[in-house]
């Protein structure tokens, strides 16, 4: 594993923080690409939380993907107990603020959009699911929701902060209760034992969040939540959205593990939905770029614009109209007027 120093890179701004502390825009001096690095201190922390420190590194090592946050470096700083994780720099944002933008413009997100979330952020996850025989079994990111996705600058998908991750080893199933709680499970919910099923059910709840603007399961408590979300119960998508993507995200928030689909039915359907965005740089095949997920947004943007634009033209047009309207009225009675005049003068001669 390459390991740099804190002197070959600089920081340009701050762009959040957490409890584990503060995560940075960062430039390499060497070349001048923009980076981003998270500050982690671990003098104050357990050992069974430094141990998931080192697991974090290693599972970001390893996960290699185009919609997966890329990893490039690890520095340790054992004189201040600080470790930097440095991964790349997603220009785009995350989807949390992207719906807080939409919410607070009270404007619902394109259609095509959602699919195409959903599809990047599931050939992800397969890769996540994928046994990895360098880290002893199967990825479970258990942490997955609007602020852990994020946008590149081309608005591809990418599904980062493997904090939480866990590595389930053959057929284990975990039993720690983790999670953010508007996006946990039910089995996680109930203290049952989970899997890879639970990361599904928190996709249902993010893509869910995507097309409502708000979660699926909302409680003034974290006890009525968790009897939300065991009830399954929520209510439809706007219905702006198709019966076909309601249908999708209600499979995928089905209270029963083994009733949600499968990660490779739910990519079958997405290839017959968005042909175009098969996964790029398989073997033996033509390299070919998948559809931008902003570019989505933007066309509907941009031909939003154009129908308000002739909406405006179309208002215009009719208050003309209306004024022509008036004009003629009047000109009718003026002319009326006259004859009635005529009439009179006529009469008096």
């Amino acid at each position: 594993m390459p390991s740099g120093k804190l002197d070959d890179y600089v920081v340009v701004g701050m762009i959040g923080s957490g409890s584990f502390g503060q995560c940075k825009k960062i430039r390499r001096i060497c070349d001048g690409k923009v980076l981003v690095w998270k500050e982690i201190n671990y003098k104050e922390m357990t050992e069974s939380e430094k141990q998931q420190l080192v697991t974090e590194v290693n599972l970001l090592r390893e996960l290699k993907h185009t919609h997966i946050v890329q990893y490039y470096d690890r520095i340790i700083d054992r004189s201040q107990s600080m470790l930097y994780i440095i991964t790349e720099y997603c220009p785009g944002g995350d989807l949390a603020t992207l719906i807080s933008q939409h919410r607070h413009q009270r404007k619902l997100l394109p259609e095509c959009f959602i699919w195409q979330v959903m599809h990047q952020i599931l050939l992800a996850l397969e890769e996540c699911h994928r046994s990895k025989e360098n880290v002893g079994g199967k990825v479970m990111h258990r942490d997955i929701k609007p602020a852990n996705v994020f946008l590149d600058g081309e608005g591809q998908v990418k599904l980062g902060d493997f904090g939480l991750a866990r590595i389930l080893h053959n057929t284990s199933l975990a039993k720690t209760f983790v999670g953010t709680p508007y996006y946990m499970s039910p089995e996680q919910y109930s203290c049952n034992s989970y899997d890879h099923r639970s990361d599904l059910w928190s996709i249902g709840c993010l893509l869910y969040e995507l097309c409502a603007l708000k979660p699926p399961f909302v409680a003034s408590s974290q006890y009525k939540l968790a009897e939300y979300v065991c009830n399954g119960r929520f209510s439809r998508i706007p219905s702006k959205y198709s019966d076909d993507l309601h249908w999708t995200i209600s499979q995928l928030l089905h209270v029963k593990p083994e009733k949600r689909p499968l990660l490779s039915q739910l990519l079958s359907l997405l290839e017959e939905k968005i042909p175009l965005a098969k996964p790029p740089n398989v073997a033996g095949t033509e390299k070919t770029t998948p559809p931008s997920v902003l570019g989505a947004v933007k066309e509907e943007e941009s031909l939003q614009r154009k129908l308000d634009e002739l909406h405006r033209k179309e208002e215009i047009l009719r208050k003309k109209e209306e004024d022509l309207q008036r004009k003629e009225i009047e000109l009718k009675r003026r002319e009326e007027v006259l004859v009635l005049r005529e009439k009179q003068q006529a009469i008096l001669k």
